[in-house]
């Protein structure tokens, strides 16, 4: 193993950075060359390389975003594709590559390892359904910035008497709307993985305003509901006014979070360090009760995270409010 790849790939995630540095800094220690890729794959297929110092990584572990970019690359589904990949990264000899993003991005890094480039990934998104690790890279900073956001909203729902709905990112995982829902106290979480009922809501809604309890937080997984849709539909059902907060972008930028920033600096690390040790790698680095774990990509290629159920309870028994889900 004498030179190494990195790209970043998929949706950014606070906490790339933090990853990148952590694997150009242990590379060099190690005495690796390292050239890193913009653009994810969609780089890597027009060749857009670049060798990488160790003065790169000064003044980014602090940084949002990628400093390598990132793109998605619907191409990268081609066997025909794939095989190109690997001639332009064997063109310049590369002995092994490391990937950062969420589940799409370990498909490509299987693929290429599947075509005889040993590759591991390392799990960085907001969303945190990725099977193979408790935690991945950028979740606890979106969390973070979700929690900061609801304490607003509520400051300003409650002066006004008002239900309100908070819009998160998860298409198909509620992780985001669940941590962040337990933490911040909300009345409501509403998940793509628990169905709830419309009209069960409505009523314990209003239970709540007999009880003079005069305003709700309802966080709400993007797969769960269509924020306004939803909030349209409950005040035609209640009378109750509803404001609704769609929290977007700002949920995947800023500053990392200093669980991040540590996650992002050890798996980059141990990636380097198991790269440069083991004679085929075709793995993701994860942590599993509190251990830094590899798992094989055939263990976790096309599975997702087990959402929570029982945390999910927990939270609706705080809450002190009339169930409204189908569980």
């Amino acid at each position: 193993m004498k030179k190494i790849a990195i790209l970043t790939s998929g949706g950014d995630a606070p906490g790339m950075n933090a990853a990148i540095r952590g694997i150009l800094r242990m590379a060099i220690f190690l005495n690796l060359e390292v050239c890193g890729v913009y653009q994810g794959y969609q780089g890597l297929l027009e060749e857009e390389f670049i060798n990488m110092t160790s003065f790169m990584a000064g003044g980014i572990i602090h940084r949002g975003g990628t400093i390598l970019k990132t793109a998605r690359c619907a191409l990268f589904t081609s066997d025909s594709i794939q095989k190109k990949a690997v001639g332009i990264l064997k063109a310049r000899h590369v002995d092994g590559v490391i990937v950062i993003g969420g589940d799409g991005s370990l498909k490509g890094a299987a693929a290429l390892s599947r075509q005889g480039i040993p590759t591991i990934t390392i799990p960085a998104t907001i969303d945190n359904d990725m099977a193979g690790t408790e935690e991945t890279i950028g979740f606890d900073t979106a969390v973070n910035t979700v929690l900061y956001a609801v304490r607003k909203i509520r400051d300003t729902a409650a002066s006004h008497n008002r239900a309100a709905i908070i819009e998160v990112m998860g298409r198909h995982s509620g992780h985001i709307a669940l941590a962040a829902g337990l933490s911040s106290g909300a009345e409501y979480i509403l998940v793509p993985e628990i169905p709830y009922r419309k009209d069960a809501l409505a009523h314990s809604l209003l239970s709540q305003m007999k009880l003079k309890r005069t305003n709700s937080i309802i966080i709400c997984a993007e797969g769960a509901a269509h924020g306004p849709e939803l909030a349209t539909w409950l005040k035609e059902h209640t009378n109750i006014d509803v404001c609704v907060t769609n929290l977007g972008y700002i949920q995947r930028g800023g500053e990392p979070s200093s669980r991040d920033s540590l996650l992002g600096s050890l798996f980059g690390a141990k990636a380097v360090e198991y790269l440069f040790k083991q004679e085929w790698v075709h793995h993701m680095v994860g942590v599993i009760k509190n251990q830094v774990v590899f798992t094989p990509y055939e263990e976790i290629e096309g599975h997702t995270k087990e959402f929570n159920a029982e945390l999910y309870k927990l939270a609706s028994l705080l809450a002190d409010r009339e169930p409204i889900d189908k569980i």
